[in-house]
Parts: C-alpha cells; sequence; structure tokens
C-alpha cells in the first residue's frame, strides 16, 4: 500500500514503478509528453489527473493532496517559454521555483543556461517527479522539499513562480515572498492566466501567450497566460 506521508525515495521509487508498469495503458498513468507551450520540455504527466488522484489516493487508503505536479499549469508554461525565448534573464544566475510542481519551469531555467536552479515544493510527490523530469530533459536541478514561503529565497538571483495565486490562503502568503524576494534584489516574474487573487495592481506583464486549446484540469476555458514582473 503506498504510504500517504512518503519519503522523497519512496516517491521516486513509486512514480518509476507506475512508469514501468506493463498494465498503465488507461488513464490512471503517466507519460512522457511535451508541454503545449514548451515543445523543449518533456514531463511526465498524467493522462487524466482526476483519474491518477483517484487511483493514488486508493492504494494509499487515505486522502491525498491534489497531484498538481501531474498537470503542466498554463502560468508555468508561460514562464517556462518567457524564460526559453529570453534566455539572458536566467543565464549564469543561481534561480529559484518556488511551489514547481512538475518542475516545467525549472528545467527551463536549465535548459536556458542558468549557473544553479533549485525547484520548491511542498508535496514529496512533486519532488520525485520533479527529479524524474529533470533527468528525463538532462539538466540539473535540485529538488527542495518543504515551505520556504517565510524567507525571502535565499542567495537566489531569479525568483519564478508559476500558478502560485490559486487561493486566497496561498496568495496571502505567496505575495510577501515575493515582495520580500525582489526588496533583496532578486529578479521576480510571476505566470499567471488571470486568476482572481493575484495582485495584478503590483505587477507589469512583460510578455502573454494565448492559451492552448483544451484548457487545464479543473479549470475553465482560458484565453491568455501572462508573465509578470513586481514593480
Amino acid at each position: 500500500m503506498l504510504d500517504p506521508v512518503m519519503s522523497r525515495t519512496g516517491a521516486v521509487a513509486y512514480l518509476e514503478g507506475t512508469l514501468a508498469a506493463p498494465n498503465a495503458s488507461g488513464l490512471d498513468r503517466l507519460c512522457l509528453v511535451e508541454a503545449p507551450l514548451v515543445p523543449e520540455v518533456r514531463l511526465h504527466l498524467a493522462q487524466d489527473a482526476i483519474v491518477w488522484w483517484a487511483r493514488m489516493e486508493a492504494e494509499a487508503g487515505a486522502a491525498l493532496a491534489a497531484p498538481f505536479w501531474a498537470t503542466a499549469w498554463p502560468g508555468g508554461q508561460a514562464v517556462a517559454r518567457y524564460i526559453l525565448d529570453c534566455p539572458m534573464t536566467v543565464a549564469g544566475r543561481r534561480v529559484l521555483d518556488v511551489a514547481s510542481g512538475s518542475g516545467l519551469v525549472a528545467i527551463a531555467a536549465g535548459l536556458a543556461g542558468a549557473n544553479a536552479v533549485t525547484a520548491n515544493d511542498i508535496d514529496p510527490y512533486a519532488v520525485a517527479a520533479i527529479t524524474l523530469n529533470a533527468e528525463a530533459n538532462g539538466v540539473a536541478v535540485a529538488a527542495c522539499p518543504g515551505d520556504v514561503l517565510d524567507g525571502d529565497g535565499g542567495d537566489a538571483d531569479v525568483v519564478l513562480a508559476g500558478d502560485v495565486f490559486y487561493s486566497e490562503a496561498i496568495a496571502q502568503r505567496m505575495w510577501p515572498f515575493l515582495h520580500r524576494a525582489a526588496a533583496r534584489g532578486a529578479h521576480v516574474l510571476v505566470g499567471d492566466p488571470g486568476r482572481g487573487h493575484l495582485p495584478r495592481d503590483r505587477m507589469r506583464i512583460v510578455a502573454s501567450y494565448p492559451a492552448p486549446a483544451g484548457g487545464t484540469w479543473g479549470e475553465p476555458q482560458i484565453s491568455r497566460m501572462n508573465v509578470f514582473q513586481l514593480r
């Protein structure tokens, strides 16, 4: 049975096992696929994230956090696209990708020439997915577990955040963190498709992309994916 509080090593082994399973042919599986807006990056994503979530909970025999890491979220795709189109943003710099999920943004930073990349997430399965996805793309990413939002991003020259304003509770913690990072001199970029909790008046748009057809799990159809810089 799957341990609902799994270590990073155990989570990596679990995800690797599901990829290797000979009968993993339905919607409750992961597939290595290109991110729609960022075909340069391949990720292990769920065929159907809701079905995948149900499978994990059934195996755990307990409620688990939503597998946000199993979907390429629009804000993350926008930041990743921007970084690959404008590699000077991260080239030669230390980068922190906060609430990294699948690791898409962190991997893009590595491909764009960042000197060191750290991808942070509180979910051990996300940390495992980041590890596997970085390996699949041949980039070095340090997957860092735990909650870093009481800090200021440490020594990161660039702090990246894709789709982090999805609820009021997380927004109330995320904004002060990003503001502290910017105040100490970090270059802060946020990807967002227009969520209501985004403090838009405190940011400016630096890039905008059309959303891929089909939308994203659990969301209404969106039309644009924007990249913001803190004012």
